[in-house]
């Protein structure tokens, strides 16, 4: 028989707890002369994304010790119950913050049965906690944040982590960037934290990973907006994300779609 399932409201609270502690340990190593190694994927890694990665899984393991954890930094750790799985990016925007761009985070989602169900957004540097669970709301810092009410593209901001390369992958982001309001690239986590407060409209990313974004289906849900690749398919295993608010979804995907199926 498999342990008691443990509450929603429980799986968040140990989901910000970790994040909370991993995060702050990044903060030791932020505007100092760190060391910095390439991986073979050929992105940076720093001992802030280790030592964090590792105080977050033991602070997971400490209350769920059966529970299945990924991460980007240690790989996949199996456990006795694969109901659930914890998925984690210790420091998302390493680029950023070996720059000294505050502007960076950490992230823990978690799927259980297979479904994206609790998701935290920690931002150091800037001290703000994102968060949310199916059905209890989406907060910062304890506040309840939604989207914004933008409905027109010509009215909204519209980020993106790497313009460049989403230029290369389609015309979608031009033809979107031509039509903005504003177009800025806040990138990384940070850029999806904005759209989840209703500080900006439309956020983008030509290419993704599952510890990047594992933490945004819930959040964008629970804030009122919408997050899925750019087939529209609400997940966190897609090629590529984009978020939006509500009321720009469908004009967003009718662009998407049109010039990812070309």
């Amino acid at each position: 028989m498999p342990p008691p399932s443990p509450s929603l409201q429980d799986l968040l609270g140990v989901a910000i707890d970790a994040a909370y502690r991993g995060g702050k340990r990044t903060l030791a190593y932020f505007n100092t002369d760190l060391a910095i190694e390439t991986k073979a994927d050929r992105t940076p890694v720093t001992l802030a994304d280790k030592e964090s990665e590792q105080i977050i899984r033991e602070r997971i393991a400490r209350s769920f010790p059966e529970h299945c954890i990924l991460g980007e930094e240690q790989g996949e750790q199996a456990g006795a119950d694969a109901r659930y799985r914890w998925i984690i990016d210790p420091l998302d925007g390493t680029k950023s913050f070996i720059h000294g761009v505050p502007l960076y985070g950490t992230l823990i989602g978690l799927e259980i049965d297979g479904v994206a169900s609790v998701g935290v957004v920690y931002l150091p540097a800037l001290d703000q906690m994102l968060y949310a669970a199916t059905g209890l709301g989406c907060r910062c810092n304890g506040r309840a944040v939604r989207v914004s009410g933008v409905d027109r593209i010509e009215d909204a901001t519209i980020s993106c982590t790497s313009p460049l390369s989403a230029i290369k992958r389609s015309g979608a982001f031009e033809r979107l960037a031509g039509r903005a309001k504003l177009v800025r690239g806040w990138g990384d986590c940070y850029g999806y934290y904005l759209v989840a407060t209703g500080k900006i409209d439309i956020m983008l990313d030509p290419a993704m990973n599952l510890w990047d974004c594992a933490p945004m289906l819930p959040i964008l849900t629970e804030a009122g907006g919408h997050f899925n690749d750019w087939t529209g398919k609400p997940t966190i295993h897609g090629r590529d994300a984009v978020a939006t608010n509500a009321a720009l979804h469908g004009q967003v995907m009718e662009i998407l779609r049109r010039e990812v199926t070309r």
